[in-house]
């Protein structure tokens, strides 16, 4: 984040912002930056491309589901851009610790005593990490004493689009994002790297909700794509994953997709056209 944190200082917040008796480095002024640049941030990525996910990848015929409720849309962008300016409270803090130089982030390739390999070995560990804890994060949401106060808020969205993949209290938004920051302090990380895959974490979620139920045949038993998730959606104990089925199969929580056997909402809303039809 001190990449993102520098560029703005020295188009932004330097020339244009802060008065001269601020210097760059002073701790007050860095978390004020951090702030603006990750509640800006969270949310053109949010917006951007789920308006993009929303208009040219979403069928709008889910929009017919008896279970999408009235006004939906709207309720998961309020919830969604409300959730994301809380969030980035407690976000910022650890970003700062970053920037302070407390976590194992590094600069260069060379830094590294594996050099390429480590890069890309540290991609499938923070894949690997963040998708365990969030499973068993996401699944104590779950725990009834939990659910109500917290993840009930994001559940309401049976039928979820783009926009309800940050339509979270939050609370639950920010113990599921945990993860990702979590694990720098735990790996080394480069920190192009990091950066590259906290956006796309953002997008995985956005993509997850978008209603596109097709997946590469030999992929449905290994990645939770948005088929997998809409079933955790309407059966509710199924289906905990991030990115992949893994810690589903091995904690008992596996659901193979309805909309993959015929018996998804897209199969509802034709079986209801079906029938109105024969009733005119």
């Amino acid at each position: 984040m001190d990449h993102v944190l520098n560029v703005a200082d020295s188009h932004v917040f330097t020339p244009y912002v802060y008065p001269a008796s601020w210097p760059e480095d002073w701790a007050l002024r860095q978390i004020i930056s951090l702030w603006v640049v990750t509640h800006l941030g969270g949310q053109l990525i949010y917006l951007g491309f789920g308006v993009l996910s929303f208009y040219c990848v979403f069928d709008h015929k889910l929009m017919k589901h008896p279970q999408f409720i009235k006004n939906q849309v709207r309720k998961e962008i309020q919830l969604g851009t409300t959730s994301i300016f809380w969030m980035s409270f407690p976000t910022v803090l650890l970003f700062f610790w970053e920037v302070r130089g407390y976590s194992k982030l590094y600069d260069n390739i060379g830094d590294s005593s594996l050099g390429w390999p480590g890069i890309f070995l540290s991609i499938a560990g923070f894949l690997f990490f963040t998708d365990m804890c969030i499973y068993w994060i996401h699944r104590s949401m779950h725990h009834k004493n939990i659910y109500k106060h917290l993840h009930k808020q994001h559940h309401i969205f049976k039928i979820p689009t783009p926009f309800a993949s940050h339509a979270f209290h939050p609370v639950d938004g920010f113990l599921q994002s945990l993860p990702y920051h979590l694990y720098p302090f735990i790996f080394p990380l480069h920190k192009v790297v990091y950066l590259s895959l906290f956006i796309f974490v953002n997008i995985w979620t956005i993509s997850i909700h978008d209603g596109d139920y097709r997946i590469p045949g030999p992929l449905i038993h290994l990645i939770n794509g948005a088929a997998h998730h809409v079933d955790h959606h309407l059966y509710f104990n199924y289906n905990y994953g991030q990115y992949f089925t893994l810690w589903d199969r091995l904690g008992g929580s596996y659901r193979y997709p309805s909309a993959l056997l015929g018996n998804g909402p897209y199969d509802h809303i034709r079986k209801l056209m079906t029938e109105a039809a024969k009733t005119q």
